[in-house]
Formats: structure tokens, sequence, C-alpha cells
């Protein structure tokens, strides 16, 4: 299991600043050092599961922000073909690229009586990158996806299993627990050919976050 809630992250919203992304990364490096069957679940502690970018680090940031927000792709890239099954034991709110976090997962398990999916770039007055573009339409549809990019509808555990955002929902206090029973159940699909599979499978949204951000294209991702 991977808390996002890693080291050094006090605000309890989970955000993307650049240290916490390089300590995902390094925690999944290390799970994926792991031998024999084995999936990977992720949750987190409090009130969100993650509320996405680092608002605060990107407005001190700013000639840094395109990197950044290939950076943050790196993640989203990462899960879309790691090696081995994956659930989101989503604990609380998932917002703005916290939610496409969670949406690069193979499975979604929610908390049912609290907590949102929600994508409320369009409210914040901030674009989607290309790569966020091409996540959310390939892993959503073109329905769900202009839905929930044009207008931040928040979306509740039994809105988003009708949707088909999130596959299951749990009571609290057992969020985790039904996630790793959905990962334990698939630990033995752990073969060389699950990240082949996944590559093609996921090969539009991986195109899309292999698309260096410029400020061109994401103006473009805007309009």
């Amino acid at each position: 299991m991977l808390s996002l809630s890693t080291e050094g992250q006090t605000d309890g919203d989970n955000r993307f600043h650049p240290d916490w992304v390089d300590e995902f990364h390094s925690l999944l490096d290390e799970v994926e050092r792991s031998e024999g069957p084995a999936a990977l679940v992720t949750t987190a502690e409090g009130k969100f599961y993650s509320n996405g970018l680092d608002i605060d680090w990107v407005f001190a940031n700013p000639a840094q922000l395109h990197g950044y927000l290939d950076r943050v792709h790196t993640m989203f890239t990462r899960l879309l073909t790691f090696p081995l099954p994956t659930v989101a034991a989503i604990n609380g709110h998932a917002f703005g690229a916290g939610a496409m976090l969670a949406t690069s997962h193979d499975f979604r398990v929610m908390r049912a009586d609290r907590g949102f999916y929600c994508l409320p770039e369009v409210h914040l007055g901030m674009p989607f990158t290309v790569g966020m573009n091409a996540l959310i339409t390939e892993r959503l549809g073109s329905q769900v996806a202009v839905k929930a990019m044009t207008t931040g509808y928040r979306y509740p555990a039994e809105e988003a299993i009708a949707a088909r955002i999130v596959d299951t929902k749990a009571e609290a206090d057992a969020v985790l627990s039904t996630a790793v029973e959905q990962a334990a159940a698939l630990a033995s699909n752990r073969k060389p050919n699950l990240p082949v599979i996944k590559r093609a499978l996921h090969a539009r949204a991986l195109e899309g976050l292999a698309t260096p951000t410029t400020p061109e294209n994401l103006a473009f991702a805007a309009g």
C-alpha cells in the first residue's frame, strides 16, 4: 500500500509539491522492486485523497510552471503503465489533478458518505494541459468529460459510479480494506505482459501526456 500522505506533507491536502512528486516516484520505485504476485493500492488520511496542484508553489515559481506540469504528468503516465494492478482508495475529496491521479489507476473505490470527485479548473480560470485533456477524455469518455471539465461538477460516490468515474463505493471505515481486497484478487495478474497491455490500452492518453507543456499548447488546451 502507498499512502499519499508522504513525508513532509503537512497541509492535509496532499498537493503536488515538487518534493512530493519526487517522493511519490520513489515509493513507486520501492513497490516495483518487489517480487511475486502483488498489486498497488494508494490512499491518504483525512479530508482529502488529493487536492492536486500545489498552487502556492506555482505562484511562487511562475517561470517553472511548464516544467512542473510536465513532472506532474509523469505520475499519471507511471500509473497508467504500472506493471502491477492498481487501485485507488479514495478516502475523501479528489480535486483537480488529484482526481486525475485517481483516474490514472486501473480501478477506484470511493468513500460512500463523504467526499467529491471534481475537476474545478473552469471555476478557477485554469486551463487543462494537452496531457490532462487526453487523460480525462480517454479514461472518462467524451460526454462525462464534457460535464466534468466544463461545469466543475462535484460527483459524490453514487453519481461517480453511475458515470463510471469510479468502480465501487464503501463506508468510511471500509474504503481501504475494500480496495486492498480488490487488489489482492488481482495480484496474480502481475506478469510481464501487463504493462504491455496497459501501454496499448492507454496509447492515446500516453501520447498526450508525453506532449511537452508550452504556452502555445497550454492555451490550445484551454480553447
